[in-house]
């Protein structure tokens, strides 16, 4: 089934114009992934060939819409991995911390990047406030894909991006009403939401956002509160 896979990533990373020489090391994470996803719930999209497009594919766009070379990543709720693990993949200078809470999946982050030798690459078991608050202005560019609201994430991943960083969130086409909502929470928080680029995942039709949140001042100390308060009472 994973030879299904590869003439699928290579023409895509090559319509993205990345190297295809990551192929080999995404195509046996999907391996891991699939494996994996039968004894624990990590993805729905089970298809090789969806995992190839709406996954790996979908979180490549990111490298040719902004600069992750040689920067510190923290991928928050990282879930099975993404975006995380194919951008490391297939930007190896990036120095990846994934961070999310359930045990299961973090063990899995750690598995793959043990099998496909991925040094620079750590999970961590933790909840997304705690581990903000810890290792805070940590990181050059703090990710997430699909997690929660953003007036709820934005809370979750601001007080982690250094001054002059990026929060980039992986959204919707459809979340315009979604990104007004967090304008009060983005200025407490200390960032600025520059642009945000549309772009369409090669071999689908399928059209997704990215958020550029810029953290242009020093994220109050008392942020992130306590998961609970963050979503009782969004900023």
């Amino acid at each position: 089934m994973m030879d299904q896979m590869r003439p699928i990533l290579e023409a895509g990373l090559e319509q993205l114009g990345l190297d295809t020489g990551a192929v080999p090391a995404l195509t046996e994470y999907a391996r891991l992934l699939l494996e994996t996803n039968q004894v624990m719930n990590l993805t729905a999209i089970t298809d090789p060939k969806d995992v190839a497009t709406l996954h790996f594919l979908d979180c490549a766009s990111l490298l040719t819409l902004a600069d992750f070379s040689g920067k510190t990543v923290a991928d928050v709720g990282s879930g099975a991995g993404f975006p995380g693990l194919p951008l490391k993949i297939l930007c190896p200078s990036i120095q990846l911390t994934m961070v999310d809470s359930p045990g299961k999946r973090v063990n899995f982050l750690q598995t793959v990047c043990d099998a496909l030798h991925l040094t620079g690459a750590e999970a961590i078991h933790a909840r997304a406030e705690e581990f903000a608050a810890s290792h805070r202005a940590g990181f050059d560019i703090v990710t997430s894909r699909a997690v929660a609201a953003l007036p709820v994430l934005a809370e979750l991943c601001l007080p982690l991006v250094k001054e002059g960083g990026w929060f980039l969130a992986m959204k919707s086409v459809d979340s315009d009403a979604e990104t007004a909502a967090a304008a009060h929470a983005l200025e407490i928080l200390g960032g600025r939401l520059e642009k945000a680029e549309d772009y369409v995942i090669p071999g689908t039709d399928v059209r997704h956002r990215l958020l550029f949140i810029k953290k242009v001042k020093e994220t109050p100390k008392k942020y992130p509160r306590a998961f609970a308060k963050i979503k009782k009472n969004p900023l």
